[in-house]
Order: structure tokens, then sequence, then C-alpha cells
């Protein structure tokens, strides 16, 4: 998620984007074109398998690094690596031996992990699939505008019409998926999903039944208890949020959205929301990543500055 392409240091991104190639780019196997989803600061993996959420902000990253400063040559084009990325993550798959791909061909939505037939909400971007309709393969970009419309219609079904939570994973019909994994709460991944829809009303305009959403999100948080971790129905489950600073941020980021919604009280609560983000202090600490990443989005899309142009 690399965020200094907002910025002019062109030499630090290239220097970052170098170090990716080099340690979590994978080059064979079934995964050869992905990136593996975690390493140590020493380039050694943590996983071999990817995320699909990196492969998706790695290549909007690119498109922005590509629009802030032109391409140059070899993994230094940033467009057209960004759509060698994008294309993997259509076509892995169509011929044998060759891997999963990350969108689900059919439905049009992204998946938790390619072996997977479930989602996870927060993935769903689709202020990058439009612009990926513009800057993808030519013969891609048809399937990207599908994508855009299909996580529009997703999260709204993912999302609680009264409490506007949403599982960390859930399935094609949005409802939690309930496995052994005990991923079907609103935690930690969830909380983005706010976030994400902020960010699509500032670039592509509110959609009304998502801000209702978000709405109804900032509404239930400021009347109950911001330490406790829900299901998505707002019964109180026996555990704790390991992210207070990020959840904050990302529904923050939600205001986007929820200022555009007639609901009662919406435009209150959102700027409720925002300046209980000003005046929370970034995380200190061992789980400061996860936390302070949503913090600097949040930051960015309310100043106006997370724009793609």
């Amino acid at each position: 998620m690399m965020l200094c392409v907002q910025t002019d240091h062109k030499a630090e991104f290239d220097a970052l984007w170098s170090w990716v190639m080099h340690y979590m780019y994978m080059q064979d196997g079934p995964n050869a074109g992905y990136f593996a989803w975690s390493c140590q600061t020493d380039g050694t993996p943590n996983a071999n398998g990817p995320a699909p959420d990196g492969e998706e902000y790695f290549a909007m990253a690119l498109f922005f690094a590509a629009g802030r400063w032109g391409c140059g040559s070899g993994i230094y084009d940033y467009a057209a690596m960004a759509r060698r990325i994008l294309h993997s993550c259509l076509h892995k798959g169509e011929k044998p031996g060759t891997g999963r791909p990350m969108w689900d061909p059919e439905n049009h939505l992204i998946k938790f992990i390619t072996e997977c037939d479930f989602t996870d909400p927060s993935y769903h971007l689709p202020h990058f699939y439009e612009v990926f309709a513009e800057e993808a393969d030519e013969e891609d970009r048809p399937f990207w505008h599908e994508a855009a419309a299909a996580s529009r219609r997703y999260l709204q079904a993912a999302c609680d019409e009264r409490t506007g939570m949403n599982a960390e994973y859930a399935d094609y019909d949005g409802k939690p998926h309930v496995d052994e994994s005990n991923h079907w709460h609103f935690y930690s991944d969830a909380y983005r999903t706010a976030a994400n829809i902020g960010l699509d009303a500032a670039w592509n305009g509110p959609q009304e039944v998502l801000c209702d959403r978000v709405a109804a999100l900032q509404r239930f948080f400021l009347t109950h208890d911001r330490t406790s971790v829900y299901a998505i129905d707002g019964t109180a489950v026996d555990e704790v949020v390991l992210h207070p600073v990020g959840f904050l941020a990302a529904t923050a980021q939600g205001s986007l959205a929820a200022v555009h919604s007639a609901q009662p009280d919406a435009e209150h609560n959102a700027r409720e929301w925002v300046r209980m983000l000003w005046n929370t202090p970034m995380r200190t600490g061992t789980r400061r990543y996860y936390d302070n990443f949503l913090y600097a989005f949040a930051m960015l899309a309310l100043s106006g500055k997370y724009r793609y142009e």
C-alpha cells in the first residue's frame, strides 16, 4: 500500500517497489505472477501465498506512480507492471497448471484467497475497478466495469441494514462465512469496508444505499461500546477490539459517504467521527502497523489528497 506515490519522492517509491519485486514477487509455481502476502523485513517470506487485496493495491499504486512521474523501463514501467498484475489476477487458471484467478470469472467478485469460493467484503474496491476499467488491458476493461458494479451490489448485501456492519469473511450472497476460522464477526479486516465506501463516494459519487449503510454503522457505534466485538446484527461478542485506532479511522473515512445519507442525524454523526479521528493520536506499540495505515489512509482521504486524476 505504497502511500508515497502521493508525494514527490520517486526515488523512495522506486526503492520500495524494487524491494517488493525482489522479495515478494513469485516467479515459479501456481502463484507465479502474484506476491507473497507477508514478508519479514529482511525479505524472508512469512507465507508463500498471495492475498488478493495486495494485488489490487499494488496495481493502483503503480497507476498512481505512472500518472505522477510517467513510466520508465523494466519494472519501472509502472503502467505495464500494473497491467501485468491485473492480467494475472483475471487469467490465471485458464491454462492447466497455471494456478487460480483472484476474481471469480462468473460473478466478478474478488476472492478471499485464490483457493476459496468466498470473499472478504473489505477487499471490494469499486473505485479502483473504475480506474482499472480505463487503464487495464483493453480486453479486460469490460470485466472491470462489471466488477465495480458487482462489488457495489455486493456491499449492499454484506452490510447489515440496521447496524451497517459486515463480517470479516462473507459468502458471495453477502452472508457471514461461518467456519472454524471464526471470522464471521465485525472485526479487523471488516473495518476497512466503510472507508472503501467513503472513498468510492468521493471518487465516483455517492450510492444512496451504501451511504445509508455507513450512516447506520456510525450511528450504532456512537451509542454502543466501541471496545467490544459484535456480530453484524449488533449482538456483543465476548471479545475486545484488536485495532481500536484503525477502527475509528476507517469509520471516520466512511463519513465521505455517510454525509450524503438522508438518515436522521447522518451529517452530524459523520462530522463527529471526523472530529474524533482528528483528536486521536496515531498508535504506538507492536500492533501499530495496521492501525496507522488505516489512520494514514483516512487522513489522506478526508483531506481530499487521496485521488486518482
